[in-house]
Parts: structure tokens; C-alpha cells; sequence
């Protein structure tokens, strides 16, 4: 890949954008009269991507929406989510119920997402249907250190000698990050380097040696230089993108909105994210990918 990264900045803060004019779309309605639905991304690419997805749907069928992009981790948008700075995020269905309240997920997707449902419940916040796109965490090394150590699977990183990691600051405290590879596989991280989600910090270390492996998503598996270790002891649980929402936005504008929003859904999957994610990485800018996307499976007007 390829090395052509852009350089983003990743805010641990909102960021508010200046409200872009909706796009033309193919909704028949004009523009509607409500609160301006805030949806908000987290610090990767791909977040961003799925952000504008839906702000774009949106915007063409006459909603008035502003999008927070790159904003940071969980630890941020799930309490602006819950305090109503925030209306709409675009969520991964396990990691949002075990990181954000504690509760074991499972590889099951619906039984996953049922207990998410549960979970926020009484902070007024829906859970909206499941994309088919699944995103999980995966750990990956060079494959020239790969061929070196005969490694094909996480339990393989026990014959580095001094295994360092790296990953996304919030890694060592997240049980299906470096938690996990200690607790579920017994591995010794000698030393954890604070980088970034499977993003240019990451490539790079690895590709500099100064990381033994890093955290990727598996829809970044475009990455030819690298090789996914399989996750020999089930470390990860169901991933599918899914929507959080304001009930009270849903109240506010009703059935056609969250039927919108799960028909957008309905259309991303899995090889459409790992080919949007190729796009980012080219670089291509995230509202472009987004309504390519739109145009293509009919949301909005070419």
C-alpha cells in the first residue's frame, strides 16, 4: 500500500464542521423542519466513511445534519451520545456493549446486538438493525517476520522474544485488545506502543521493525505487506456495524427516518467497506467514497 497516507488529525474533542448544503437527492420530500442531527465518527477512516453515508442519505431526503468527524474513542462519544451532544453514531455491535457497559458479546450478532438494546435502554439511545458489514479486530505482523517465526496465528506471537505491540492508545485496557492476548492467550507484551487504529502510525511501525505486531480491522486486510494472524481461541466477538440513536430524534421525526437509516444499512457490507477502506488509504477523500456509494446503490442521484 502502499504508503500514500493522508495526515489526519484525531480529536479527543468535538469538532464542529461548518453545515454543507445537502446533496441532491432521490427522496421526493423537501427540506424538514426539526433539530439538526449531530452524528459523530470515531477516530479512524472508516468511521468517518460510514459517518457520511448517512449524513449524505439524510441530507438528500431533507434532514438537516452536521458531522463531527475523526472525534476520538468510545470513551468520548458513548457519554455525548448519552448526554444529547451527540444524536447518532455509527457503532460496531461488540464492542459497543462489552467496552461501553461491560457485557460479554458473543459471535452471535442478533443475541449481540438484543443485549445492547437492554443496555441502553434506560439512557433513551436505540439500536437501530445490523449492517451485514462486520469489522473485528485482527492482529497482524510483516509477513518477512511471519516467514522468519513460522507464525500463522495469534498463539504463534509467543515465539517473539520480547513481543512489542501497538495499537490505539486505549488498547492495553480493552479485553479484546491487549487484555485479551494476555489474559484469553497468555502472551507477554514486553512493551506497548500507543499508535493508532491499523492507520499509518501503525504501518509504519511495523514496517520500521518497531513493533513486532499491531491491531488492525479486518477490513483493512487490502494491506498486501502484512498477514492477519487467524484467532486461534476465539478472541473476537460479532462486529457488524449498527446505528445508535437519540430516541428522542427518532420520536421527533418518526418511521421514515429510522426506515432510511436501516435501508442504507441493509446495503453495506463487508467487501463494500473493504474496498471503500482501499479507496481512503489511496487517498480519496471519505465524502467522495461515501456518495459513490449512495449514487451506486440508488440513495441519492448521480
Amino acid at each position: 500500500m502502499r504508503k500514500l497516507f493522508r495526515s489526519r488529525v484525531v480529536g479527543a474533542t468535538f469538532v464542529v464542521l461548518a453545515l454543507v448544503l445537502s446533496a441532491c437527492g432521490s427522496g421526493d420530500d423537501g427540506p424538514k423542519d426539526g433539530t439538526t442531527i449531530e452524528i459523530a465518527s470515531f477516530g479512524f477512516g472508516e468511521s468517518e466513511i460510514l459517518g457520511e453515508i448517512y449524513k449524505q442519505a439524510l441530507e438528500a431526503n431533507g434532514y438537516t445534519v452536521n458531522h463531527q468527524i475523526q472525534v476520538g474513542p468510545r470513551e468520548v462519544l458513548k457519554p455525548a451520545l448519552e448526554s444529547g451532544e451527540v444524536h447518532f453514531v455509527p457503532e460496531y455491535v461488540g464492542s459497543a456493549l462489552e467496552a461501553g457497559f461491560g457485557i460479554e458479546p458473543s459471535a452471535d450478532a442478533d443475541e449481540t446486538r438484543d443485549k445492547l438494546i437492554d443496555a441502553y435502554e434506560s439512557a433513551g439511545i436505540a439500536v437501530l438493525e445490523l449492517a451485514p458489514a462486520e469489522d473485528k479486530n485482527t492482529f497482524v505482523v510483516t509477513k518477512a517476520l511471519a516467514d522468519e517465526l513460522g507464525l500463522s496465528k495469534v498463539s504463534d506471537l509467543s515465539k517473539v522474544d520480547g513481543l512489542v505491540l501497538g495499537g490505539p492508545p486505549e488498547c492495553p485496557e480493552r479485553p479484546r485488545c491487549q487484555l485479551g492476548l494476555e489474559d484469553v492467550y497468555g502472551l507477554e507484551i514486553a512493551e506497548f506502543k500507543a499508535l493508532d487504529a491499523g492507520g499509518s502510525l501503525t504501518v509504519a511501525a511495523l514496517n520500521g521493525g518497531e513493533i513486532d505486531a499491531g491491531l488492525f480491522f479486518t477490513t483493512y486486510l487490502f494491506i498486501d505487506e502484512f498477514l492477519a494472524l487467524e484467532d486461534d481461541e476465539g478472541l473476537q466477538p460479532a462486529e457488524n456495524i449498527v446505528p445508535v440513536v437519540s430516541q428522542e430524534i427518532l420520536d421527533e421525526y418518526g418511521s421514515d427516518f429510522e426506515d432510511l437509516i436501516n435501508d442504507v444499512s441493509a446495503k453495506i457490507t463487508t467487501a463494500k467497506l473493504i474496498e471503500m477502506n482501499e479507496r481512503f488509504f489511496a487517498p480519496e477523500d471519505a465524502d467522495v467514497i461515501a456518495r459513490d456509494f449512495l449514487v451506486e446503490n440508488g440513495f441519492i442521484d448521480a
